[in-house]
């Protein structure tokens, strides 16, 4: 295999001499971090004590900052880069590229003395993600599968809207998704004019803040633990309720509508659970279809699927080499077991 570019079994991607990006790598000097969720955050703690410099974008950082701590990140080198601007680390040169997947997120280029480029997309969706020309390019693989096909991406918004809209016509509705698609559909429900107030537990309202010093418009939002919350809640009058989705179990008695937002459903745009129950496929990931056109566009001479993370890399790399004639391999070989 080419080594300008490997998966290891802790799931660092490892690109050109230097840069391990989304995981620790003890033979790398530079660790990128492409954006917050947790499987891209992988031993930075161990990064930050042991890597020369630890590069990711300024929201990235902001979002560390209110999801860990601010002193977090004060145990190591920690430089921010905009995006398009090239930084030389001793014979190579890297480039951040922005990816539409959670605020911050980043794709990776490493140019080489050679003059490779040698690409990570991390996670990402089209169509406003730019494509990235590149030799050899790492590319996600969640919807890896010819099966994880969308038709109804505009329409899911919609759907959305109208559920919602449904909904507070009985009183609050709960919506539950992670960090990112929380905030995707805040902006969602206020550009379609649902003007109901907003209720967010304090890291969602964190986060909702650093989404706004970014410039994202997220309509007006209260602290769950805020008076006027609790009034809300005893007078039981109309509002929606942002919660983590891990946070979903805790409201499983609660009498009003409750929405969650998932990725994993490609039939409909919506599906009905129970009475008052349903899932909407909004995702912050590209369908198959997707992942195909950024490769295709790319014009790689090799394609190396992340198969640590969740999804369907060996497929994906299948599929990529049938369609597109272009030497494609599912990395690390077979996926680590997770403790």
């Amino acid at each position: 295999m080419n080594l300008k570019a490997r998966i290891t079994r802790t799931g660092a991607i490892l690109l050109g001499k230097y840069v391990a990006c989304d995981g620790f790598d003890e033979q790398q000097p530079i660790r990128v971090v492409t954006h917050v969720h947790a499987d891209h955050m992988l031993g930075l703690r161990e990064s930050l004590k042991k890597c020369e410099m630890v590069l990711m974008s300024e929201a990235t950082r902001d979002l560390i900052d209110v999801l860990k701590s601010p002193l977090f990140l004060m145990a190591g080198n920690v430089k921010t880069l905009p995006y398009k601007e090239p930084f030389e680390y001793k014979n190579e040169k890297i480039t951040f590229y922005p990816a539409d997947h959670i605020l911050g997120s980043t794709q990776v280029l490493v140019e080489d003395q050679e003059g490779e480029r040698i690409l990570y997309t991390s996670d990402f969706r089209l169509p406003n993600t730019p494509i990235i020309r590149s030799d050899i390019l790492v590319i996600e693989a969640t919807y890896g599968s010819p099966r994880c096909i969308r038709n109804f991406e505009q329409k899911a918004e919609s759907v959305l809207v109208d559920l919602v809209d449904r909904g507070l016509c009985e009183g609050p509705v709960y919506l539950f998704g992670y960090h990112g698609k929380i905030q995707e559909v805040m902006e969602i429900l206020w550009k379609n004019n649902i003007r109901v107030p907003f209720i967010v537990p304090e890291k969602v309202f964190h986060v909702c803040k650093v989404y706004e010093k970014h410039n994202k418009k997220l309509g007006r939002y209260w602290l769950a633990r805020s008076e006027y919350a609790k009034e809300l809640r005893s007078k039981k009058e109309p509002f929606v309720a942002f919660y983590h989705m891990a946070a979903r179990r805790r409201f499983i008695k609660e009498k009003a509508y409750k929405i969650f937002v998932s990725g994993w459903q490609f039939q409909e745009p919506i599906r009905q659970v129970n009475e008052k129950g349903f899932v909407i496929a909004i995702s912050d990931h590209s369908d198959f279809e997707g992942l195909i056109e950024y490769v295709r566009k790319s014009k790689p001479k090799l394609v190396l699927t992340d198969n640590y993370r969740i999804g369907h890399a060996k497929i994906l790399a299948k599929e990529i080499e049938k369609r597109l004639g272009i030497r494609a391999i599912a990395v690390p070989p077979t996926k680590p077991k997770k403790k």
